[in-house]
C-alpha cells in the first residue's frame, strides 16, 4: 500500500466479494497485501508483497510460516505478541513495524497491518487480511538523522568539555591576576589595595554582627638608618625577616597588610582591644630572635586600637596611626592604645 490508509479501503464487507474479484484486486494492489484464511491455513500474497522482498510473484509457499521465516529474530517476539493481543482481543489494532529478510539476505523495515474480517462461531479468527509496506527508507533516514545528532552531540560535548577548561584556566589566571593586585611583591602579605577592600567589610561586619573589631599598626624602628647604612638590599631582607616573624602570631582570620614601606597593618576581626595589645606583645617579643642587620638589633613599634561602634574604616585607620606615632615618641619599641 502506498500509504497506511490502503488497508482502511479494504475494511468492507470482504466476504460479499467473488473469491476471484478480491483476488484480482488484490493482485493490482501495488503493495505487500497479504490473505489469511485461517481455517485453511493458505495465506495469499500479492505480486506487490514479493517484489517488494526481492522474490518472483507467487515463488514461495502460501503459508504462515514463510512470513515467521522472514521476520527479523529480534522482533519475532514483539511481532507475536502484538499479532497476538490482537487476536485476542486485548487490543483494538494490529500494527507493527519490524525487518524482514529479502531475498539477496538483507534486511528492510516494513509496517504491517492487519484486520480480522471474519471469526467463527468460538469467537476465533477464520479470515484476515492485510499490507505489509517498505518504510525502509524513512528508517535509514532517521538512522542517518540520529547518527548525525549523535555526531553533533559529541561535538558539542566535546566543544564544552573544552570551553570548560578553558574558561578553568582563564579562571585560574583571573585569580592569579588579583592574588598579584592584592599581594606586595616583596613581602607577599597582602598591599594597600587589599587593606581598602577588606577594611570595609571588617568594619561592616563588625557593625552587623555587634562583634569587636581591631587593628594594629607597626612600623620598622630606625629602618631609614638601615638603608642609608647598608643599601636597600640590607633593608629588603630585614622587612622580608620582619614579615616571616610577625606572621608566626597571625591567627586564622587575621590579615597582614602591608601599608607602605616599613610599615605594617593587622586587622584583627572579632578581637578586643585587650587581645589585640597581648598579640601586639607576642609578636614584639618574636622579633627579638630575628638576626641583627649589622648594628641594628631589629625592633618595631606597634599602634593598637578597637572600633567604636558606628566607626567608619578612615577614622580607625587614622585612630590607629596615631596610636603608633605615639610609640615613636614613648622611645620606641613599645606598645601605646
Amino acid at each position: 500500500m502506498g500509504d497506511a490508509s490502503n488497508i482502511d479501503m479494504l475494511r468492507f464487507d470482504l466476504s460479499d466479494l467473488d473469491e476471484g474479484v478480491l483476488h484480482t484486486i488484490l493482485e493490482l494492489v501495488s503493495d505487500g497485501i497479504w490473505d489469511w484464511n485461517a481455517n485453511t491455513g493458505f495465506v495469499y500474497r500479492n505480486p506487490g508483497w514479493y517484489t517488494m522482498l526481492g522474490y518472483l510473484p507467487h515463488s514461495l509457499d502460501n503459508t504462515v510460516l514463510t512470513w515467521e521465516s522472514v521476520i527479523h529474530p529480534d522482533d519475532y517476539p514483539r511481532v507475536m505478541a502484538l499479532f497476538d493481543d490482537y487476536l485476542e482481543h486485548r487490543s483494538h489494532v494490529y500494527q507493527a513495524e519490524y525487518r524482514c529478510r529479502t531475498h539477496d539476505g538483507s534486511y528492510i523495515w516494513i509496517e504491517d497491518r492487519g484486520y480480522v474480517i471474519a471469526r467463527n462461531p468460538d469467537g476465533t479468527v477464520a479470515r484476515m487480511i492485510g499490507a505489509h509496506r517498505s518504510i525502509d527508507d524513512k528508517k535509514r533516514l532517521f538512522e542517518q538523522l540520529e547518527r548525525r545528532n549523535t555526531s553533533l552531540e559529541a561535538i558539542i560535548e566535546e566543544r564544552t568539555r573544552e570551553l570548560s577548561r578553558v574558561n578553568h584556566q582563564l579562571q585560574i589566571q583571573l585569580d592569579e591576576n588579583r592574588r598579584l593586585a592584592e599581594t606586595d611583591s616583596l613581602t607577599r602579605v597582602a598591599n594597600r589595595y587589599r587593606l581598602d577592600q577588606a577594611l570595609p567589610l571588617a568594619c561592616e561586619r563588625a557593625q552587623r554582627f555587634r562583634e569587636p573589631l581591631s587593628l594594629i599598626a607597626m612600623d620598622v624602628d630606625d629602618f631609614k638608618d638601615i638603608n642609608d647604612r647598608y643599601g636597600h638590599a640590607f633593608g629588603d631582607a630585614a622587612l622580608i625577616q620582619v614579615v616571616q616573624s610577625v606572621k608566626r602570631c597571625e591567627r586564622d582570620g587575621d590579615l597582614l597588610v602591608r601599608w607602605g614601606g616599613d610599615e605594617f597593618i593587622m586587622i584583627l576581626p572579632n578581637t578586643t582591644l585587650a587581645d589585640a595589645r597581648l598579640l601586639a606583645e607576642s609578636i614584639r617579643r618574636g622579633l627579638s630572635d630575628l638576626l641583627p642587620v649589622g648594628d641594628f638589633q631589629i625592633t618595631m613599634s606597634f599602634g593598637v586600637v578597637q572600633r567604636f561602634e558606628d566607626e567608619q574604616q578612615a577614622a580607625l585607620l587614622h585612630r590607629a596611626d596615631q596610636a603608633l606615632y605615639r610609640s615613636k615618641l614613648s622611645g620606641k619599641n613599645v606598645i601605646c592604645e
